[in-house]
């Protein structure tokens, strides 16, 4: 009985409450031949979901080889590996191409951050006033 309960109350908790949006993603263009990210992997990858950035731009592992997925065939002209491209709400926010050291990408990330920042705030700067949902980045 109880099981039931929790399950329509689930339901009904998941039609009336508001959705959040996804976070932002980082989305990785890589290729098993690449040493750079054999080099990207070892020095950022592995750290990558413990820092503050992953928080915000979740890391989405993209093989250049495999078929693009459906949900980011906007995002075009990806050439070299690795490619980062920072992705938000369907919008290309900005991308990184290649990988040197960790200063290099980290210092990039500052301004993909920054970049993503801009970007949520001109959306949401473009709502009717009484509308505008900061912590969602929507109207």
């Amino acid at each position: 009985m109880f099981s039931r309960l929790a399950t329509v109350l689930i339901l009904l908790g998941s039609i009336w409450m508001p959705n959040t949006v996804a976070a932002a993603e980082l989305l990785y263009f890589r290729s098993d031949a690449c040493t750079y990210c054999e080099q990207w992997d070892d020095e950022v990858g592995a750290i990558y979901s413990k820092t503050d950035e992953a928080k915000i731009m979740t890391l989405r592992p993209v093989d250049v080889h495999d078929p693009q997925p459906e949900d980011i065939a906007f995002v075009k002209g990806v050439v070299f590996t690795p490619t980062f491209v920072v992705v938000d709400k369907g919008q290309e926010i900005g991308r990184i191409v290649g990988y040197g050291s960790d200063f290099f990408f980290w210092e990039n990330m500052a301004v993909m951050m920054k970049n993503l920042e801009e970007a949520r705030a001109t959306r949401i700067s473009g709502c009717p006033e009484g509308q505008k949902d900061p912590a969602n980045q929507f109207c």
